[in-house]
């Protein structure tokens, strides 16, 4: 008879934020798969479990994948965890999922923290749509064309991204995405919890006036919506972008992009001033 797979959401920081049942299914699971043993054994210590741990990684989770569903076909409870969070939510466990779906093994899903959730909600934008682009792509030409084409998606964007390319990447946001509303969540639920709130161009100002950028960020950004109206001459609008970080051809970029003229255009009222 098969076993089952639980699907267990853990803490993003605070060990509080964890369910009976979670705790439960834990301490009775005959295994936990998890990315780092270390990183949930400091999780499992906090509340007494000794479950056995299995490392399951991007390094190895196809090859560990039919050994767990093996396990689970001869009966066994296993459960799923990742560092912190939902697992498969830019985790792994999509393919231990997928083939314990297609051997009939029953699956449930314990549910609890989400960093995206967990930032959408205090952000303050829309939450009836919103569309979760996991991490944007570490290189510039592919992360500005993932946002060009989500720019006038009708939803809010949630993205996760590391402390080493967050200036980078509120940058591009910026020179894609124009002065929309942003919200940066950093270190949700931990001791330094940090909302940011502004257009990209002014966090990414903010974030680059410190001594070093730490802490895990969600970035949430405003729908598209209707072009913000702007008085002022393009070149002042030119110079206030990039007075927040934004760089020249960029900024002349946004500016074409936003008055619906033509990069050429925006070059010469510029360099006329």
């Amino acid at each position: 008879m098969n076993g089952s797979l639980y699907v267990v959401s853990t803490p993003i920081g605070n060990l509080e934020d964890i369910t009976y049942r979670a705790v439960r299914i834990l301490k009775e699971a005959d295994w936990i798969a998890c990315e780092d043993t270390r990183n949930t054994r400091r999780l499992l210590d906090h509340y007494g479990i000794q479950t056995r741990t299995i490392s399951y990684h991007e390094h190895n989770e196809a090859s560990r994948t039919e050994d767990l569903v093996a396990r689970l076909q001869h009966g066994e409870t296993g459960a799923l965890v990742s560092d912190a969070g939902t697992p498969l939510l830019s985790d792994p466990g999509y393919r231990i999922v997928r083939a314990a779906v297609n051997a009939g093994i029953r699956i449930e899903a314990l549910p609890g923290p989400s960093a995206l959730l967990a930032g959408l909600v205090v952000s303050g934008l829309p939450t009836d749509r919103f569309h979760f682009g996991g991490f944007l792509p570490s290189k510039q030409g592919q992360r500005t064309r993932v946002l060009e084409l989500l720019r006038d998606e009708p939803a809010t964007l949630i993205f996760y991204e590391a402390p080493h390319r967050i200036l980078e990447s509120l940058e591009d946001i910026a020179a894609t995405l124009g002065e929309r509303e942003v919200v940066v969540a950093r270190e949700l639920t931990k001791f330094h919890e940090e909302i940011l709130r502004g257009t990209a161009a002014e966090i990414r100002t903010a974030l680059e006036s410190r001594d070093s950028v730490r802490g895990e960020f969600v970035v949430l950004i405003a729908k598209a919506s209707e072009p913000l109206h702007d008085d002022r001459p393009a070149e002042e609008a030119v110079e206030a972008l990039i007075r927040a970080g934004v760089n020249r051809m960029d900024a002349m970029k946004t500016i074409a992009r936003q008055r619906g003229l033509s990069k050429r255009d925006v070059y010469k009222l510029v360099n006329l001033k």
